[in-house]
């Protein structure tokens, strides 16, 4: 691929800006040789206004998602791209979030612009778990255990049970959940469902990936080592 398209793929402006960039001698090699449009270096050799490029198509990052943002590229408040680089919002690839986590929830959210690796993590089949740790608004009542691990609890509006799910409790207004299934607030509506309701959400863990000391509204790179974690038992 031509430079010229790679970092106008990668965010780093239209092409018409790219070209720019370029003939403003910006775009060099390691040893600051200049490049031009139509040169095809490594990738790992370019450099833009000295820095390194940033990673290539096939990215995954982890985020720690803060309470307050959507996993949206429009909505009008505040939405998880505004704590990335800009130039990540306009990558091609699109950079997506793997799944959802609402304004209210907060916690582990990988995002990734590799469509193979997002079918693979939010596909039914992958019954990849994903812990909860949910704050309530009532007692737990002592039976909500064995509610969701039977495998026979309907959702209001919904025709098909749900996957048994493991509940433990945490304290008498906590509880942590593992999910192996993703449907819409389904977290919310599970408590709902037996006369609860939750009022704080957080998702510490997706698979064998979790925050560790990542601060709300941080983020980190997976590389493939890491990406192999997660689908750990």
């Amino acid at each position: 691929m031509k430079l010229v398209k790679l970092l106008a793929n990668l965010g780093y402006g239209s092409r018409k800006e790219v070209a720019r960039m370029f003939r403003e001698g910006r775009v060099t090699d390691a040893s600051g040789e200049v490049l031009y449009a139509d040169d095809q270096p490594a990738h790992a050799g370019v450099r833009v206004d000295g820095e390194p490029l940033d990673p290539a198509p096939g990215m995954a990052l982890l985020l720690h998602k803060p309470v307050g943002y959507t996993c949206s590229t429009r909505d009008p408040g505040r939405i998880v791209y505004d704590l990335l680089p800009p130039r990540f919002r306009l990558r091609s690839p699109l950079l997506s979030p793997v799944g959802r986590l609402d304004r209210d929830t907060s916690g582990a959210l990988l995002m990734t612009d590799d469509g193979a690796l997002l079918h693979r993590i939010v596909s039914p089949k992958s019954k990849l778990a994903k812990v909860y740790e949910a704050t309530l608004a009532g007692d737990l009542r002592g039976d909500e255990a064995a509610i969701f691990a039977g495998g026979t609890l309907m959702l209001d509006g919904e025709d098909t049970p749900l996957a048994p799910a493991q509940l433990d409790a945490l304290g008498p207004r906590r509880a942590r959940l593992v999910l192996t299934e993703g449907r819409y607030h389904q977290v919310r509506r599970m408590f709902a469902a037996v006369g609860n309701h939750v009022e704080a959400l957080h998702r510490p863990r997706i698979g064998g990936l979790d925050l560790g000391e990542l601060a709300p509204g941080a983020w980190r790179l997976l590389d493939p080592e890491s990406l192999a974690a997660l689908w750990e038992r």
